[in-house]
């Protein structure tokens, strides 16, 4: 009987990293997969692949120092080709699981290998004896096995029961995201027979339905990747597979939900490939409501609320500002900022907000408070002001920035240094901020861009994220991409001491 715990194999770091333009560093790779294990708790980590290079193999043999002291180098793996040189290579690195890469259909066997299917069965059999020679657990890759599947489901069987008293695990591939959700439980058959995974690619964005279908069909492993890194379209995204297995079956997992979007920014910041902000779970807007009907209902009842509440991944629900929001948008959004208006009021900033979402301008909690403070005249003081600004770059290839700022009633010039003009801008303000005792929040990502629908490029926008005990965002708009920022860091000065004046009841 299959266990009701299905396990995850998290293959990030290996065939993750087969997506274009993406390649980490041996450090990179310890940070990602130590948080995998220890925060996410993925059952089993694929490393890389054998042979890639002497830089992966020092990389593996760190992480597996590593994995060791913690009890858990039987959870790592790595890709192996069926050759003598593939298993010294990952002997050498002191790893002790191996995924055997074998085929699974008769094309592969026949046109890119040409083998004979008794050859290549002689081939496997004489790697993995290899392998336990070396003291290696050993698990196999059918590649190509849904089309395998598809045109000679024999072949499948009969390469499944030559090696399964030989493997621990038998992996049923979709290498070319071919397959579709009821082809997958049509595999039933083969899952019953065997302890087997399945591995999904995405090229017809069908890998998290297929990867379901695969739990549903009884498969007792999945693997998949952080944000659905990988080749082409990339392989099943692990934080929409875990969901899903938690919602729509009786199995379970081992993965902590809260640390999804953690470990989903980590692979994001290291890989450079950004997540799309509708990106499920993960995405920046995928707990934001932007129309105001859905605002409203929230605030009669929570009728637009399922089961993917943001509080269950650790994040907040939030309400956008745009020309759709309306009033229960704009009443849900400045709930937090503490401030009551009357039905006049209300209207006023709702029209300021729609006149300025449709001149093509975004709009955050931070321009919300300032918006709301001039309609009313009072509360959200900017008690912080930046009056002047210079930045130069210095002989030493450092960089200086000469500023003049007030701070309440007070102004205050200073001049700073740094690794570029707005690091040292940040450091002054730093060192300020504990002189006259006020909130710096930290910033977490940075990105530049052209304002929406702008019509010029001599413009640029630039968007912080910051973190002062919760998340939030500002965004600067100048001609100069320093002042763009600096006109950011201004906006979230006076929001995140703002917010501490009204947590601490100032």
């Amino acid at each position: 009987m299959k266990s009701s715990k299905i396990e995850i194999l998290d293959t990030t770091l290996r065939d993750g990293e087969q997506m274009s333009g993406v390649h980490y560093s041996p450090q990179e790779k310890m940070l990602i997969g130590q948080c995998l294990l220890k925060e996410v708790g993925v059952d089993r980590l694929e490393y890389c692949s054998a042979l890639v290079s002497e830089e992966e193999k020092k990389g593996l043999s760190n992480f597996m120092k590593w994995a060791e002291e913690n009890g858990w180098e039987k959870r790592i793996e790595v890709l192996c080709f069926l050759n003598r040189k593939s298993i010294e290579w990952v002997v050498d690195a002191g790893c002790k699981v191996v995924n055997l890469l074998a085929k699974g259909s008769l094309s592969h066997i026949q046109k890119q290998l040409k083998q004979t299917v008794e050859q290549h069965l002689t081939l496997i059999l004489e790697t993995i004896d290899l392998a336990k020679e070396h003291g290696l657990n050993c698990n196999i890759y059918l590649e190509d096995a849904s089309r395998g599947w598809m045109d000679s489901p024999d072949l499948i069987f009969s390469l499944s029961e030559q090696v399964k008293t030989k493997v621990e695990r038998i992996m049923f591939p979709d290498t070319l995201g071919v397959l579709c959700p009821e082809q997958i439980l049509s595999l039933k058959s083969f899952a019953s027979k065997y302890r087997a995974d399945f591995h999904a690619h995405n090229d017809y964005g069908l890998a998290t339905a297929n990867t379901l279908a695969a739990v549903k069909a009884g498969f007792c492993g999945v693997h998949a990747t952080i944000n659905g890194m990988g080749e082409r379209a990339g392989n099943a995204a692990l934080e929409e597979v875990v969901v899903a297995i938690h919602d729509f079956t009786n199995r379970k997992t081992n993965i902590n939900e809260k640390a999804l979007k953690k470990v989903s920014e980590l692979v994001e910041k290291l890989s450079g490939k950004r997540v799309p902000s509708n990106k499920p779970i993960v995405g920046e807007n995928v707990f934001t409501q932007t129309a105001g009907i859905h605002a409203d209902g929230d605030k009669k009842g929570n009728l637009y609320v399922s089961r993917l509440r943001a509080e269950r991944f650790g994040r907040k629900r939030v309400y956008a500002l745009g020309k759709l929001s309306g009033k229960a948008s704009i009443e849900m959004a400045i709930k937090r900022l503490g401030i009551e208006l009357n039905e006049n009021e209300r209207g006023e900033v709702v029209k300021r907000v729609v006149a300025l979402s449709e001149k093509k301008e975004k709009l955050t909690e931070a321009d919300l408070l300032f918006i709301v403070s001039d309609v009313i005249k009072k509360g959200g003081k900017r008690f912080f002001e930046i009056k002047e600004f210079q930045g130069i770059t210095l002989l030493d290839g450092k960089a200086g920035a000469m500023f003049k700022v007030r701070i309440g009633n007070e102004v205050v010039e200073r001049a700073s240094r740094g690794v570029g003009i707005f690091d040292a801008f940040m450091n002054g303000i730093r060192q300020l901020a504990k002189e006259k005792d006020f909130v710096v929040p930290r910033v977490k990502d940075y990105y530049v861009g052209i304002p929406r629908g702008g019509k010029s490029d001599a413009l640029v926008e630039v968007v912080v994220e910051w973190e002062n005990g919760e998340e939030f965002k500002t965004i600067g708009v100048d001609q100069d991409q320093v002042i763009a920022s600096i006109k950011a860091v201004e906006k979230a000065i006076n929001f995140a001491n703002f917010m501490k004046q009204r947590i601490n009841g100032e």
